[in-house]
């Protein structure tokens, strides 16, 4: 039995984990690096591995930095089974589309690019296509539910639990057996908490000989939600007594119905103006959504509730779907009053730079971030006080108030991380993943009874 880490080893995205046992050979995801230019080139190299040689793809869940090189895994020879939850198989394929269409657009531009500056006619290829995208869609099989065991191979087998991170969210419970060794490896995955809206509480097994567990937010615990949700209503409140925008830079999945979600009861209850003009610019933000009313197995009581009785908990009076580019271009005629959430919720693409390029320069306007930001990304530089960035080859000043909401974040804080780890362990064998160096650092000195592990990019381990 062994282990290797192809990815969000010392860093915060691009999860790929390698378990092989019985002569099959298991990956729990196949991630995107996001984040700078150097980022970019990573998502090209050699995984670390062959690709035709993998049996099964696991996938704790469908965020870009979890299923976005499997595209790039199937054009390169992945045959195998792709394994993952109703919810996630459908998520997935809206994400790795639109990963593959913005790939292409990219490639594209990079090619002109080169051409203008007399850089010859070669063209400029994307990491993958929309073909790929498509290809790795036909790869996908069985459909898990939580705590229902599949039987992977003999020797092998696989069951999800609800890790309450975003709709579909699992972590991935291995049971192995060669000859006459047995181990029971749990993949986290990314893990939520609990008394969020919408989802489940996490919901983990115990008993785990070994754990690979993300680390995000290790060495900090968050705000509690509801004065993060009053901070959020006081904030847009200003601004629109100030007669700006409000620009809310969200990740399509979980986080914008979250926002959306909060919007409607702050309404509803007062505390936000009854003329609230909100704008969910993002198709994919969109697709989600409807995506979200498709599984309300997964919610929990109080949203499976609101659903049962005819209601909709994503709705409000003032939503506008801005689908189309047109649209999109529309809403930056609007000088006060707007509520945008448009992605990418790292600023890394996306129709909410251009947002930004209108509203940063802005006294009366404001940009509220609600989720993690990676090193490099354009919104981390704006969140740790740059005073002009750089959109779309423009420098454009900063004079927008900015705040961080640290309570929408899907991710558990160091607190929750310790409660959901005392509830599996203690493992014999405890390997830090998905989290920056200096976090790991902090956080592996506060699990007890095991020996924690950090390891390095394509590292491999005898379990």
């Amino acid at each position: 039995m062994k282990l290797s880490f192809h990815g969000a080893a010392r860093g915060v995205t691009g999860s790929c984990h390698l378990l092989e046992c019985s002569g099959k050979r298991v990956l729990v995801d196949c991630g995107l690096y996001q984040g700078s230019r150097d980022l970019d080139e990573e998502n090209a190299e050699p995984f670390g591995f062959e690709a035709e040689t993998i049996d099964y793809l696991l996938l704790t869940h469908a965020h870009l930095d979890h299923c976005g090189r499997i595209p790039l895994l199937v054009s390169r020879g992945f045959r195998g089974e792709i394994i993952t939850t109703a919810a996630s198989r459908e998520l997935a394929r809206i994400v790795m589309l639109d990963a593959a269409g913005l790939e292409e657009e990219e490639a594209s531009r990079a090619t002109r690019r080169a051409k203008r500056r007399g850089k010859g006619v070669m063209e400029v290829e994307p990491l993958y296509t929309t073909l790929d995208a498509l290809d790795a869609l036909d790869c996908f099989g069985r459909a898990a539910s939580y705590r229902e065991p599949i039987q992977l191979c003999k020797g092998i087998r696989a069951t999800f639990f609800d890790a309450g991170h975003i709709l579909g969210s699992a972590s991935i419970l291995l049971e192995l057996q060669e000859e006459r060794e047995h181990r029971r490896v749990l993949f986290s995955g990314d893990l939520g908490y609990s008394g969020r809206v919408i989802l489940r509480d996490p919901d983990p097994p115990s008993g785990v000989d070994i754990l690979v567990m993300e680390t995000t937010y290790g060495d900090r615990s968050h705000k509690s939600l509801k004065p993060s949700v009053e901070e959020l209503y006081q904030a847009v409140t200003d601004t629109f007594h100030r007669g700006g925008n409000v620009v809310i830079p969200s990740f399509a999945l979980e986080r914008a119905q979250e926002i959306l979600y909060y919007l409607r009861e702050g309404e509803e209850a007062g505390q936000l103006p009854a003329s609230l003009q909100v704008f969910l610019d993002s198709p994919m933000a969109i697709r989600a959504t409807e995506i979200f009313r498709r599984h309300p197995e997964c919610f929990d009581q109080e949203a499976a509730e609101l659903f049962r009785n005819g209601a909709d908990p994503f709705n409000l009076p003032g939503l506008n779907f801005t689908r189309e580019t047109a649209e999109s271009i529309a809403i930056n005629r609007l000088k006060g009053g707007a509520l945008i959430i448009a992605g990418s919720g790292m600023c890394t693409g996306g129709r909410v730079r251009h947002h930004l390029k209108h509203n940063l320069w802005r006294r009366d306007s404001t940009v509220i971030f609600v989720g993690y930001a990676a090193k490099g990304t354009l919104a981390r530089h704006i969140i740790d006080g740059a005073k002009r960035v750089r959109v779309f080859g423009e420098e454009i000043p900063v004079k927008a108030r900015i705040y961080t909401i640290g309570g929408f974040s899907a991710h558990a804080g160091q607190d929750e991380l310790l409660g959901w780890y005392q509830r599996v362990g203690p493992p014999k064998q405890t390997f830090l993943v998905h989290g920056e160096a200096e976090v790991m650092s902090c956080f592996g000195p506060r699990l007890k009874d095991t020996r924690v592990i950090v390891p390095e990019l394509h590292q491999r381990f005898r379990l």
